[in-house]
């Protein structure tokens, strides 16, 4: 993790979370401390009793303004993760803190309270109201908060157009086709401005160009609204694009966590490695990871930003630049690059594929 995320506060804390579906998952959690000891000892005992661990034991934190990418293969437990953090499945065992608050711990009436004004969320099978036009449906989170008619109206309007929906407030959603209705889907969630954003494979329903466009909107809108996010997907490429950091799981079990960056130079074993195999080394390092400091005095050379990728680099090199000088927002030097480290990038990607 960057040095800059870690002086972010934490918004949301996972700890020894578990949920095991079973005739007896819910005694056992209350019984002689099963989930408090070795969690591969725990699994075993649960799958010798005819019980199905689907998370096992997840550990994270998820700093505010992260993007937070929970990545695996379908059936590796992701998105059963994600639905016991917002407790739209009841974990078996473990804790979930927002912003200090147990969630698991709160009352029915608190989680409407939470989901309402302070979560937002998305889902690859998400049911729009068959009933309500887009308008309407986008509107709705704001009509159970009360809020007045225009001002929910003018709401709905500006997010529609910011998924790019402007013309169809009028449809319903049989309506549309189903990237249309994954954009109300998301417009929806948008609608309450939420401080932590759950989105279970967002763009899986759209085509390759849009789903691309999409991905882009998504991180302009982080960049100016920077909303903490817990994101999830089965592409590899959609999550290297788009994380700060990212959990890979593995039948129930976060196996790593890291920046792309380090994961690919570094994978936790053989799983991961193949996971990333086909995942460029110029794509997912930044100019931040290269960059030599400053020593005193000024640095020549274009202008970057610390998250520029290598990748943009290589651009930039075909284009005549000689090297690069990497600052932050206020124009502060942070470092120097030269062309010899963004083609040693190169090399070693060469070196990973033999």
């Amino acid at each position: 993790m960057t040095e800059a995320a870690q002086q972010r506060p934490i918004k949301l804390s996972c700890k020894n979370l578990w949920k095991a579906y079973g005739p007896h998952a819910d005694r056992l959690a209350r019984g002689d401390g099963l989930f408090a000891g070795d969690a591969a000892t725990a699994g075993d005992k649960l799958r010798a009793g005819g019980h199905i661990p689907a998370v096992i034991d997840a550990n994270f934190v998820v700093h505010t303004g992260e993007i937070f990418v929970i990545m695996g293969l379908s059936g590796s437990g992701k998105s059963t993760l994600v639905r016991c953090l917002s407790r739209l499945i009841e974990p078996t065992s473990g804790q979930v803190l927002l912003d200090g608050e147990d969630l698991l711990a709160a009352s029915a009436q608190r989680l409407i309270e939470l989901r309402r004004r302070e979560m937002g969320m998305v889902f690859q099978h998400f049911g729009l109201l068959p009933h309500l036009n887009v308008l309407d449906n986008v509107a709705f989170p704001l009509r159970m908060q009360g809020r007045p008619v225009e001002e929910r109206r003018s709401r709905a309007r500006e997010m529609i157009s910011l998924v790019g929906l402007e013309g169809r407030e009028r449809s319903f959603p049989h309506q549309l086709s189903g990237g249309q209705q994954q954009r109300v889907g998301l417009a929806r969630s948008l609608a309450v401005g939420p401080a932590l954003w759950f989105l279970d494979e967002p763009f899986s329903a759209l085509d390759p160009l849009i789903r691309r466009q999409m991905q882009d909107e998504f991180l302009r809108l982080q960049r100016m609204l920077n909303k903490t996010i817990i994101f999830i997907t089965h592409d590899m490429q959609e999550a290297f694009r788009l994380a700060d950091r990212i959990a890979i799981m593995r039948q129930g079990e976060i196996i790593q966590i890291g920046r792309p960056a380090d994961i690919v130079r570094a994978p936790a074993d053989d799983y991961v490695a193949r996971f990333v195999e086909d995942i460029p080394l110029v794509r997912v390092m930044l100019a931040k990871d290269i960059m030599q400091p400053v020593n005193g005095g000024g640095t020549r050379g274009d202008t970057v930003e610390p998250t520029a990728t290598v990748e943009d680099l290589l651009a930039r090199l075909a284009g005549g630049a000689a090297g690069f000088r990497v600052v932050d927002d206020g124009g502060q030097a942070l470092g120097a690059i030269d062309a010899a480290a963004v083609l040693s990038i190169v090399d070693r990607d060469r070196q990973r594929r033999r």
